[in-house]
């Protein structure tokens, strides 16, 4: 809707524009707290509430808009206590996900999480070591005058401050970067693929984890990167002919159960399934998740994670390892999928998150299964388990 509304008004200035884009995304941010303190929630009044409680815009500037009655409206709205309403609604999230995770922390925690999913993500970048290093694209894009700084996790990643144009960027172009926040950078060192390896990602969506796992195999073994959606993984052709990588093989999947898929069964030495999930884990980037998805979607999201799973399992030879992965925070997504996996499948066995990264030279507080949180790690919110096939 907001690109639609852009090309229909090619007119608005550059600020004009912003404002819109950041006034659109805020309201959606904040709509818990806003329609709790807004009577009648017309868009309007919604815009009006946030530009007075949010952005702390005295009601004389927004006097040349106001109707009658509106400016004593908004002198309350900016008075009301959003300390006395329910926890749920100071967090800004739905009460059927206040429910799911209410048992695994506390209120304050709740709270904080809440909260920092409201923020903006930052930029993040990750490097493909392939063309380039750390050291030096962080001289670059400071020399560029971008504020740039290491992830403080992936030996890979770049946290860049504000929104620079990095698509225009010469690295970019170059392929020397990628946009990749450093929560998905870190599934791929769970997954740690060597040089010439069989690998799977069974999800590989527009390639982001597809690129990085390729170049931790410096471009040799193969790659296949599977995906039952055709527009997906067209978006992946221009990222991976900036990479400069040759070990990438993108196939389109008729379903989990495609003869490729059958193929290969028992041959693949690692395998990546970033399930599709309910997404809450990217609300800091997309804050409309969390009023299109609900308790009855992420039911019926349960069915396909498990499936999905079962399918891609069947890919690994004896020995060979598989990292399940969701964005999403609900344990309905993951720990219970991964649970009942386990439980239905004794040739596998579970390895520690945690100790994988060490191995990797990664010290980072996740325990068996890596659990990230924006308000604990700054990172979107991921979930990842390593498995392991049993030896034969």
């Amino acid at each position: 809707m907001l690109s639609r509304y852009f090309r229909e008004h090619r007119a608005l200035g550059q600020n004009d524009r912003a404002f819109v884009a950041e006034s659109m995304f805020c309201v959606l941010r904040h709509k818990r707290v806003l329609d709790a303190l807004v009577s009648d929630a017309s868009p309007r009044r919604l815009l009006l509430a946030w530009l007075v409680k949010f952005r702390d815009i005295p009601e004389q500037d927004l006097a040349a808009v106001l109707k009658p009655g509106e400016s004593e409206w908004l002198g309350r709205v900016r008075n009301a206590s959003i300390e006395e309403l329910p926890l749920a609604v100071r967090a800004e999230l739905p009460d059927w996900v206040y429910e799911s995770l209410h048992g695994r922390m506390n209120d304050s925690e709740f709270l904080a999480l809440g909260q920092a999913l409201q923020q903006p993500a930052p930029l993040d970048l990750r490097v493909n070591v392939l063309r380039a290093d750390r050291r030096s694209v962080l001289d670059d894009l400071r020399a560029s005058d971008i504020d740039a700084q290491p992830t403080p996790f992936s030996p890979i990643g770049i946290r860049v401050q504000g929104r620079p144009a990095i698509n225009r960027h010469p690295l970019f172009a170059e392929g020397a970067v990628e946009v990749q926040d450093e929560g998905s950078q870190l599934i791929g060192y769970l997954l740690s693929p060597k040089r010439r390896d069989l690998v799977v990602d069974f999800c590989a969506g527009a390639g982001g984890k597809s690129l990085m796992l390729a170049a931790m195999m410096h471009s040799q073994g193969r790659l296949y990167a599977f995906d039952v959606s055709p527009v997906r993984l067209a978006r992946m052709q221009p990222r991976l002919k900036r990479s400069g990588l040759s070990n990438v093989q993108p196939h389109l999947l008729q379903s989990e159960q495609d003869t490729k898929v059958k193929r290969l069964a028992g041959k693949i030495d690692r395998v990546l399934v970033d399930a599709p999930c309910s997404g809450l884990g990217t609300l800091r980037r997309n804050p409309d998740l969390k009023w299109r998805q609900s308790r009855e979607a992420v039911q019926e999201m349960r069915a396909k994670q498990a499936a999905i799973l079962r399918a891609a399992a069947r890919l690994l030879r004896a020995g060979g390892r598989l990292v399940y992965a969701t964005c999403s925070l609900l344990p309905e997504e993951n720990e219970e999928i991964v649970d009942a996996f386990l439980g239905d499948t004794p040739d596998f066995v579970e390895l520690s998150a945690l100790d994988v990264l060490k191995q990797q030279g990664i010290t980072i507080a996740t325990g068996m299964r890596m659990r990230l949180w924006p308000h604990i790690h700054g990172t979107d919110g991921f979930f990842a388990a390593v498995l392991e096939r049993r030896p034969a």
